[in-house]
């Protein structure tokens, strides 16, 4: 005896039934909304369809948020990159340690609002007409240091007083915010600081990729001048 399969295959009275019954079916399916089509009567205002357009709009802002997300870092990165090929420039044109100094001073005050430029090389001190330039091997100096020193990974937000005197000299009750950048490579250790008088300039949460960069370009240039300075002598 053949029996004949069930039908399975819902019909249009059911799934009205079952919609009818079930009002909030949608509010947990939201992602059928987006795969259906409903007609829209003119002059004639259905819920679903509302809903359907609520949604819509939704993603579209998510993505055009995005979308503008993805744009401002694109220009912070296009900016960065010519800070970056300014700073360059600026200490290839230097040919002593001095004149790299003088011209960081200026492509960071320029380039990277900075109101403060602090190198401190940890080198036996030689001739230079860069005052406190030098600071020597086991000097009381960098004490205030060492934990930045030890990490070898920069440091923001508000430097203590004994760094800041150190850095900054004269200056140091106006910083406000400063980046501590240790410079610890083969023939080099020091530190590079750069700092403002806003408080919130160089905040503890910036990010260290840029300024660890930085440090890279500024510390292999001086290791060159240094080099010729010993060469000289």
């Amino acid at each position: 005896m053949i029996m004949n399969e069930q039908k399975s295959d819902l019909s249009a009275s059911q799934v009205e039934d079952y919609l009818q019954q079930h009002p909030d079916f949608f509010h947990e399916h939201l992602n059928l909304l987006e795969q259906m089509s409903i007609p829209h009567p003119s002059g004639t205002a259905i819920s679903l369809i509302s809903k359907q357009l609520e949604l819509f709009r939704s993603k579209h802002h998510e993505m055009e948020n995005q979308l503008n997300a993805l744009i401002e870092i694109a220009r912070n990165n296009d900016a960065s990159l010519i800070r970056m090929h300014k700073l360059t420039l600026a200490l290839l044109e230097a040919s002593t340690l001095e004149q790299a100094i003088a011209n960081l001073d200026v492509v960071l005050a320029d380039y990277f609002l900075t109101d403060f430029v602090a190198v401190r090389i940890i080198k036996q001190r030689p001739e230079s007409a860069i005052a406190n330039l030098f600071i020597e091997p086991g000097s009381e100096n960098l004490q205030p240091f060492l934990k930045e020193l030890a990490g070898n990974q920069p440091k923001c937000g508000r430097p203590t007083l004994a760094q800041a005197k150190v850095l900054f000299g004269d200056s140091a009750v106006e910083v406000n915010s400063c980046a501590i950048i240790p410079m610890n490579f083969t023939e080099l250790d020091g530190i590079l600081a750069i700092g403002s008088r806003e408080k919130g300039r160089f905040h503890y949460s910036m990010g260290n990729l840029f300024l660890t960069q930085m440090s890279e370009i500024i510390g292999t240039r001086l290791i060159s001048l240094l080099r010729q300075t010993h060469n000289a002598y």
